[in-house]
């Protein structure tokens, strides 16, 4: 049965709501952030049937959402945001996906562009050699398997503590970089040995580092506050997760909620969506580990931050307090977080589920960072490699309808296999090229797969989260040079 038919409620032009007869077993609507044109896109593929399925999860509350860039996941949309109940509701593995704190760390510098440009082939090559990337790739840190317990339970901070960033970069980074609910006794053998060796990697897929220029600033205001003060700026865009460690866990904890969806006879219309109560063993132990892969993440991005840093001081030929290359925000893409949140006028204590969305709280929320309290928290939001990116702030409406939440990223339109059969043939190097961007991968064959035609615009996808209220823009920024896996 289509949504079309007569089944998805048009409230305004960028809010769907999927009633909640849609399915027999949906506990609450379903709320889709989209013009028609993505609606369209998202029908076709399936995803917003997704959005109904998180809705029969026990103890949801609100609404199953999904942000513009959504597309079809693994159990839960990509963009999909959900919140339950701790003390009656459950938390999902595939409410975070495979890649745990997936995230973008934005550094701003003192750099113009007419600097940087003429280098720019220079610079990506030495960040290309000096930030390891590409499928299984192993970082330069060498740390054992019983070391890698300090990672997950000290996240960012172990990185500072062995050199790598500062406590200011702890300052702007979500929860500090640390969530202390880590427990690396509950992080398996295996996932441990995978991530020991791939700390302060890059990856493949859509993981990347890009050089970028700042090109609109629309709130001259907040944009002042982050360090980002006028049109031709350059800044550095991080976006990369927990690699084969967040992975395993996430493969680990879907195995055990599969059998744990039938202990605590909890009915699902999709086997993608296993999960555990919030407050049971599994539960609590998924959550443990998650937060371990949270920590190995922002600790990743941090020592890829500083051999970026290092890889800027080498090619400019200038010391790094004259460049600066200072943290604006590092922000979780995929993430379970424990929360308190208004439900119908009371203070409930939630499990917000973000999957393929960002946190965007508001001025004066605890959890921003006190230099951004007067503003809101920043919000990064990553295009493709061949269109911009953008820089917004959380508001209060994100507070009031989507648990603090928002887009984060563009979003495919077309599967990696589609995009390689569609772009066969293309030089996609050349035509970046022809654009003025400058890009060095792993494997430059598997650019299709990351072409900006797999992608949604993303700016179009702003467009919509700005119009709707649930982040506002601040500022837009197009790459000059990128480096992929």
């Amino acid at each position: 049965m289509s949504l079309w038919q007569g089944k998805i409620r048009r409230i305004d032009d960028y809010r769907w709501e999927i009633p909640v007869d849609y399915k027999n077993g949906m506990k609450v609507p379903g709320l889709v952030y989209a013009d028609n044109r993505m609606l369209d896109v998202a029908r076709e593929e399936q995803s917003l049937e997704q959005v109904a399925n998180v809705a029969f999860l026990p103890g949801i509350v609100g609404r199953s959402m999904a942000m513009p860039d959504i597309h079809l996941g693994y159990g839960f949309p990509i963009g999909g945001v959900a919140a339950t109940r701790v003390r009656d509701g459950v938390v999902s593995p595939g409410g975070v996906g495979y890649d745990i704190n997936c995230g973008v760390r934005l550094l701003r510098s003192t750099l113009e562009e007419e600097e940087v440009r003429p280098k720019i082939k220079e610079l990506i090559d030495d960040l290309f050699r000096n930030i390891p990337s590409g499928i299984g790739s192993e970082g330069k840190i060498k740390i054992t398997v019983k070391e890698i317990d300090e990672v997950l339970s000290q996240g960012a901070g172990w990185a500072v503590h062995h050199g790598y960033g500062s406590q200011d970069d702890l300052d702007v980074t979500e929860e500090n970089g640390c969530m202390k609910t880590a427990d690396p006794d509950k992080v398996s053998e295996r996932a441990k040995k995978r991530g020991a060796p791939q700390l302060g990697t890059l990856g493949s897929g859509n993981h990347f580092l890009e050089v970028q220029v700042v090109r609109e600033i629309y709130d001259e205001k907040a944009a002042k506050v982050m360090g980002i003060t006028h049109v031709g700026q350059v800044l550095v865009l991080i976006h990369t997760g927990s690699r084969g460690l967040g992975y395993q866990i996430c493969d680990d904890s879907l195995r055990t909620m599969a059998d744990s969806v039938h202990r605590y006879g909890i009915v699902l219309p999709d086997r993608q969506l296993a999960c555990a109560p919030v407050e049971s063993e599994e539960g609590k132990d998924y959550l443990a580990a998650m937060a371990c892969a949270a920590n190995y993440a922002w600790a990743n991005r941090l020592c890829i931050t500083h051999w970026a840093r290092e890889s800027f001081v080498r090619i400019l030929g200038k010391k790094l307090d004259m460049i600066s290359l200072q943290q604006v925000y590092d922000v979780a893409h995929n993430i379970a977080k424990i929360e308190d949140h208004l439900v119908e006028g009371k203070n409930e204590k939630l499990c917000v589920h973000r999957k393929g969305a960002t946190r965007a709280f508001p001025a004066g929320k605890k959890g921003v960072p006190e230099r951004y309290q007067d503003i809101g928290q920043p919000v990064l939001i990553p295009g493709d490699m061949g269109r911009c990116s953008f820089i917004a702030l959380g508001t209060e409406r994100a507070m009031e309808e989507t648990f603090g939440s928002t887009c984060h990223g563009a979003g495919r339109v077309l599967s990696r296999g589609a995009a390689r059969r569609e772009l066969r043939g293309r030089d996609i190097a050349a035509g970046l090229a022809a654009r003025g961007i400058y890009i060095k991968a792993e494997s430059m064959g598997s650019l299709a797969e990351e072409a900006s035609n797999a992608y949604k615009d993303i700016s179009d996808v702003v467009r919509i989260t700005n119009e709707a209220g649930i982040s506002r823009r601040v500022a837009m920024a197009e790459p000059i040079g990128v480096i992929k896996g």
